[in-house]
């Protein structure tokens, strides 16, 4: 099966959960962008922060992407991979529901901690010390790391794919869905409210359930469970 529709959805997802992605750390993000001298970087600030996030994603696409190879291209882990993708297909659709608003129990919302956004902001001090375009790729590169709900989503959905190059495009193009509010978060931030956000983070939910469903059907059909497909092997 073609994995372009699951980049698309990746990158749809990336759009709709840039909402929350602004409430998340775009304040610190804004922050940043003054220099010390008070002076509004702009353009090119986001710019290359914009970039250094989309390395760090789809390094992390790489790595997923090929920890999720080893297990499909190596029979000792067979009955153990086939029960990881069964399983990691089934927790995305539960979180998909769950942000969408099916239940409360399990969303995007309970996978993330605030704990690494407060040691973030320590880096503001320090950072206002170089002017506002130096500190911009570092700051993107370190803010690809930033745990949270979509990015665990998105890992996993790259590691289904069982490839480094597949793996990478996933979160890269889950990146690109993010980089238009983003890059324009001091013109749009006042424009969504917090009911938009919840609005967004449902729909941002519902894409990813249906990853999740596209998945499934792509693991079933490659073991043999539905009509075509063959259990000969993960790949």
């Amino acid at each position: 099966m073609s994995d372009v529709p699951l980049y698309l959805m990746a990158m749809l997802t990336g759009f709709l959960g840039s909402g929350h992605c602004i409430g998340m750390c775009g304040g610190i993000v804004c922050a940043l962008s003054i220099s010390a001298k008070g002076r509004q970087a702009g353009f090119i600030f986001h710019l290359l922060y914009n970039f250094g996030r989309l390395i760090t994603y789809g390094f992390i696409g790489m790595l997923v992407g090929w920890l999720g190879s080893l297990m499909a291209y190596s029979t000792a882990f067979d009955g153990a991979a086939r029960f990881v993708l069964l399983a990691s297909d089934v927790f995305l659709i539960l979180i998909g529901l769950g942000s969408a608003g099916a239940f409360n129990k399990l969303n995007l919302m309970r996978l993330e901690f605030a704990g690494p956004v407060k040691a973030l902001t320590g880096l503001v001090k320090k950072l206002h010390l170089l002017p506002a375009y130096a500190s911009a790729l570092p700051l993107g590169l370190v803010f690809g790391f930033l745990p949270c709900g979509f990015l665990y989503a998105m890992a996993i959905t790259a590691a289904q794919t069982t490839g480094v190059i597949s793996g990478m495009l996933v979160m890269i193009s889950f990146g690109l869905g993010t980089v238009p509010a983003l890059f324009a978060f001091a013109s749009i931030a006042h424009l969504i409210g917090s009911r938009a956000r919840k609005s967004m983070l449902r729909w941002a939910g519902i894409m990813i359930m249906l990853m999740g469903l596209l998945n499934l059907a792509r693991h079933l059909h490659i073991f043999g469970f539905l009509p075509g497909g063959s259990a000969a092997c993960l790949c």
